[in-house]
């Protein structure tokens, strides 16, 4: 029995006066609350009025029928199961269950099964009750539930994501960030629901759901507004190209197929993209910019993304072009083939004008783009997780350079290493640093490694323990771009490291911003009174060098003095240099 067979609802007789064959027929037919009985079999072979005028079937249309044509889809697996276990021990069960009427609409109400038996203890029937619900808390809840969700897929409805939308476009437009709002359309979905049906169909759209709630974050909205048209927003997003990523996992975890009864299906999507505020300020204008960027995803031949604006889809189609051209660079380097380089930059002992050390700073010449700005691609790689592998290759190859400098009379010149937060994280940091330097045969002085300002406050405790295990292995740590960030001098402290770099935001305006002078004046004092070495980026002035110098800052670091070099510049200068300051 299905969840649309219930319990008796046959009136006990009164105690010495048993009730006529005929009185209970009467009794049967006559009720107010739907019966339906089948047989031991779970066939249907009576149904009172009361349950046509419910299910809106003939008597004659039930009759012979299994009670699963009345099933909605709505009512899980875990109830029909445990409704059969309790008939099988207890000859009775009760609960809330969703059938469907001959229109396709759903329904709610309480059933009561019970269990009929004969003499011989075997079953003859089950006998089907369906009453009102029950006023009750539960119940309550239940209703407020479905006033907001999608009783197929359990996503908020379409009176939900306009709540839910509104309130958060009053939090970006209060905060100044943007919203992205990507309207979903199932490609080729209404020949599903011809040819196979509509249970086929409403699967379909439970097992979408599920895949769209996976590829976003907890905190995105993603809710079904009709049909098979579904919507997710993104509340906080960085860029316009978030939301390009964003769609892009959307379509790669739809691409697999589904499989349903004994069909394989496949349902791709069209994406529409609208953007707060660019494209719109309010609910109504998002979502009609979106429906007409789906529209021209259909247009540009269905499983793709397009956004409302045309300049909004050149860039997220380069930005993907970019990321893929990232992506088999990193998977092709090899020791005699790849497209990443290291360039050095000086860095100056302020008082001698010195060679004290370099920085060294990734390249990507690319075939198709040539040569790509580090503040393209770097964001893209920390975005994408091929931050990874990427600073992985830069520790190995800045240790073997470091090799090749000593086997040419380079000595005593330390390279600093920028390492990102997520290697930083990784667990394989520590084993990486140990295993590069012995197998060029490296000291721990030999290479600097810098954390960002923003890195070092990301997870404090997780930072601590590890710069703490790296500067036991006698490693110079250095903080970048510092004054950037929400740090203090008094949090830095604790954390072992020898050398702050100054942002060279500060430094570009020294000679005519007060304000950054005086956070340059007041960073080189503190951090001098905590026993750290104060390094300036970005010095390119002969005036610039001369203010910081008298500020008492130890290392300078710019195009005064050189900018980045590849290997055998790098070489040259320093030889150079040496000569010049033997």
């Amino acid at each position: 029995m299905t969840a649309s067979v219930g319990a008796a609802a046959i009136p006990p007789a009164q105690e010495g006066k048993p009730l006529s064959k005929a009185a209970l027929l009467r009794a049967y037919e006559q009720s107010h609350d739907a019966i339906l009985i089948t047989d031991r079999d779970n066939i249907i072979v009576a149904a009172n009025g009361a349950f046509c005028q419910l299910s809106g079937y003939s008597h004659d249309e039930l009759v012979g029928k299994d009670p699963r044509i009345l099933a909605s889809g709505n009512s899980t697996a875990e109830l029909y199961a445990n409704m059969w276990d309790s008939l099988a021990t207890r000859d009775f069960w009760e609960g809330e269950i969703w059938d469907k009427h001959k229109t396709g609409e759903s329904y709610t109400r309480w059933l009561k099964i019970a269990v009929l038996r004969n003499a011989d203890g075997q079953i003859e029937n089950y006998v089907a009750n369906f009453s009102e619900m029950e006023a009750s808390k539960e119940y309550a809840d239940r209703l407020a539930y479905l006033a907001y969700h999608d009783p197929l897929t359990n996503l908020p409805n379409r009176l939900a994501f306009e709540s839910q939308l509104a309130q958060a476009l009053r939090g970006c437009e209060r905060d100044n960030r943007q919203l992205a709002l990507m309207l979903i359309d199932l490609d080729n979905f209404k020949n599903i629901n011809d040819t196979l049906g509509h249970h086929v169909g409403d699967e379909l759209l439970q097992k979408v759901a599920l895949r769209l709630r996976e590829s976003v974050r907890s905190s995105d909205l993603v809710a079904r507004i009709g049909g098979d048209e579904f919507v997710v927003v993104l509340p906080e997003i960085e860029s316009p190209l978030t939301a390009a990523r964003v769609a892009n996992k959307v379509q790669h975890n739809m691409a697999d197929s589904y499989r349903i009864a004994d069909h394989v299906l496949y349902a791709t999507p069209s994406i529409g993209i609208s953007l707060f505020p660019i494209d719109g300020s309010d609910a109504n204008t998002l979502l009609r910019n979106a429906d007409t960027a789906m529209y021209h995803a259909k247009d540009a031949g269905r499983n793709n993304h397009q956004f409302y604006t045309a300049r909004m889809n050149e860039a997220a189609g380069e930005r993907l072009h970019m990321e893929n051209e990232l992506r088999q660079a990193i998977s092709a380097i090899s020791p005699d083939n790849s497209e990443f380089s290291l360039h050095f930059q000086p860095q100056v002992h302020t008082a001698t004008g010195r060679v004290l050390g370099l920085e060294a700073l990734l390249r990507w010449n690319n075939p198709t783009f040539g040569p790509v700005s580090p503040m393209r691609f770097i964001a893209i790689a920390e975005e994408t997780g091929l931050i990874q592998p990427l600073g992985d290759w830069v520790i190995w190859e800045t240790c073997r350079q470091i090799r090749q400098m000593k086997q040419r009379g380079i000595e005593g010149v330390r390279i600093a290493i920028n390492i990102s937060a997520q290697q930083l994280r990784h667990e394989n940091l520590l084993l990486l640093v140990r295993g590069a330097l012995a197998c060029y045969d490296l000291q721990a002085e030999d290479i600097e490694l810098e954390v960002t300002e923003s890195t070092a406050m990301q997870n404090p405790e997780t930072t601590l323990s590890i710069l703490d295990q790296l500067a036991a292995m006698g490693i110079m740590l250095a903080i970048d771009d510092f004054g950037t960030g929400y740090s203090s001098l008094a949090y830095l402290k604790h954390l072992p490291i020898k050398r702050l770099k100054l942002d060279r935001s500060f430094v570009k305006d020294i000679e005519t911003d007060a304000n950054d002078a005086a956070i340059c004046t007041a960073t080189i004092a503190l951090g001098h009174s905590l026993g750290l070495e104060l390094v300036a980026e970005g010095v390119e002035t002969e005036t610039q060098r001369a203010f910081l110098a008298r500020l008492g800052c130890d290392t300078l670091q710019g195009y005064l003095y050189s900018k980045p070099m590849p290997f055998e510049d790098t070489i040259a200068y320093l030889k150079a240099h040496q000569a010049a300051h033997p």
